[in-house]
């Protein structure tokens, strides 16, 4: 597979992740009190939100990608014969 079909084809994945789950939620241990021997932490939970245009945005390089990946320049004729120049 191509190098650019493979890039283009996981934005578009990672776009459609992206609009489905709307952000990232992770939890985190923080210490609340620490008198002497005894510990006390809580749990929280915090969420990165992904707006709408991240998801947009790898979808559309995804797509452009994929449309473009496959496309090469034609190779141009070569002004020489035999090893001397045309004129």
């Amino acid at each position: 597979m191509k190098t650019y079909a493979l890039v283009g084809f996981m934005l578009i994945v990672a776009g459609i992740v992206a609009f489905a789950y709307q952000g990232v939620t992770y939890t985190t241990r923080e210490n609340v009190a620490d008198p002497g021997p005894t510990h006390s932490t809580a749990e929280r939970t915090r969420t990165l939100p992904l707006p709408p245009i991240v998801g947009a945005l790898g979808l559309a390089g995804g797509i452009v990608l994929l449309a473009t990946g496959g496309k090469r320049e034609p190779r141009k004729e070569s002004k020489r014969q035999y090893g001397r120049w045309l004129l």
